[in-house]
């Protein structure tokens, strides 16, 4: 007999049990963790580079802050973090993937920048209430299972009057829609399997995002968590935005 309290929950285009999605997120990210930077840099063109400089400028850090990178993977905000929060700051990688975390705690130590590195759920974050100055998640909101859950955590964690900042793909300007889908579901997969050997990672990829709240319902999932003066950036024409919003 099955049991009539599971609930399914989407992983791309499919549906899975709601307790399956993170281990099959988790497969995902520990196939491509050696290859995502390059990927990165390939599928986007280097743009990625761009749109988390933007980022990191609107977080307004100053030294002595504390940073928490929610989902922070490979440490490319977190890195950048750690220099403008020194002396005094601290800046805290978490990540639910333990080899995407690996990655990212090496190169902070390959920088000689010193922050602890955490793997956690971000919809269960081990840290106490009003921690943390700023608190980003970049491209990771899309892979929880319960957003709502997962913003209303990372809210939690702030200080009032601290920003979260959601850096993610969203939805395209309309027009330039059939042209970005042919190269999400065309040209992304040929890509990760030539360069990172893997298919069907990026097919999830181009399929969660089409998954993922657009821009206004996002807002309303910031304001609905307990943050203020929500507001939010298209990049590229909508293919990325970043979202923000204050503790209140």
């Amino acid at each position: 007999m099955s049991d009539s309290s599971q609930r399914d929950t989407h992983f791309g285009f499919s549906t899975v049990a709601e307790d399956q999605k993170a281990a099959r997120v988790a497969e995902v990210f520990h196939s491509v963790a050696s290859r995502y930077d390059l990927m990165n840099d390939l599928m986007s063109a280097g743009m990625h580079r761009i749109w988390k400089a933007f980022t990191v400028a609107r977080a307004g850090l100053r030294p002595g802050m504390r940073v928490l990178d929610v989902a922070g993977g490979t440490a490319d905000l977190a890195r950048a973090f750690a220099r403008r929060v020194s002396p005094g700051g601290e800046v805290c990688l978490t990540d639910i993937n333990a080899s995407m975390l690996t990655v990212g705690r090496d190169r902070m130590i390959d920088d000689g920048l010193i922050a602890p590195a955490v793997q956690c759920d971000a919809e269960r974050l081990p840290f106490p209430d009003r921690s943390f100055d700023r608190v980003s998640v970049a491209f990771g909101l899309r892979n929880m299972t319960h957003k709502d859950r997962a913003l209303a955590e990372m809210t939690r964690v702030l200080k009032p009057g601290g920003k979260l900042l959601v850096l993610e793909f969203s939805r395209v300007w309309k027009p330039l829609a059939p042209l970005y889908d042919r190269y999400s579901f065309s040209v992304l997969p040929r890509l990760g399997e030539w360069v990172a050997g893997d298919s069907a990672s990026y097919r999830y990829l181009a399929e969660s995002i089409r998954m993922h709240p657009d821009q206004e319902t996002l807002v309303v999932m910031m304001r609905e968590a307990g943050l203020g003066r929500v507001r939010y950036f298209n990049l590229c024409a909508g293919v990325v935005a970043l979202h923000e919003g204050v503790r209140l």
